[in-house]
């Protein structure tokens, strides 16, 4: 897994609530268990008409946000069924980090899961952060996860929570099988051991 550790980029707006996953990859694009091509399709519903046309009025589709990689959203993100494959389309499309006031539980901890951060704060900060991601390309927010902050481009700072282990694993790129092999050396001691004492199994 990619690390996270400071990230300055563009920020796109995206000022709807109750964002579902169906919303975020639909249901037909889940054929696949492979992480990489899913971006193509990242809200193919409102990114694209029935022709498969872009629609121009969609945020991604516009010039200047086409290469963000922070979304800061309406309230309740990543709502409905639980789909890994949500994540994985967004951090393929280049989004590593998504602020919104609340995110559905499931989606929020796959983000962490996926080198995602999902970044909770109030209505009033939400509100301040969105103002300043549409200002557009010109405008870069920088998020620093070992200072816990986020930076408007007008230099506004907020902090942050984060739980101490999702904090680790990000800055370190760990998903669940990297801290696993993180313990390979005791897994291996053990496994000898094991042949050792139980020859038979």
């Amino acid at each position: 897994m990619e690390r996270f550790t400071t990230l300055t980029g563009i920020a796109a707006p995206m000022p709807l609530v109750n964002i579902d996953t169906d919303m975020i990859i639909p249901k037909q694009f889940l054929k696949t268990i492979k992480r990489s091509g899913l971006g193509a399709n990242l809200f193919d519903e409102m990114r694209y008409f029935e022709s498969g046309h872009e629609n121009p009025e969609f945020v991604l589709n516009q010039e200047k946000y086409r290469d963000c990689q922070i979304l800061v959203t309406g309230e309740n993100f990543g709502c409905g069924s639980s789909r890994e494959h949500a994540p994985w389309a967004l951090m393929d499309f280049g989004i590593r980090c998504i602020i919104s006031a609340s995110f559905a539980d499931i989606f929020y901890n796959n983000c962490f899961k996926n080198g995602i951060l999902p970044l909770t704060f109030s209505q009033e900060i939400v509100a301040n952060l969105m103002q300043d991601a549409e200002k557009g390309a010109n405008a870069r927010m920088t998020i620093d996860l070992e200072t816990q902050s986020v930076t408007t481009s007008d230099g506004e700072r907020f902090l942050f929570d984060i739980d101490r282990f999702r904090k680790y694993c990000l800055l370190n790129g760990l998903d669940d099988i990297g801290l696993t092999l993180e313990k390979i050396a005791f897994i291996d001691t053990f496994e000898r051991q094991s042949r050792m004492e139980r020859p038979w199994v």
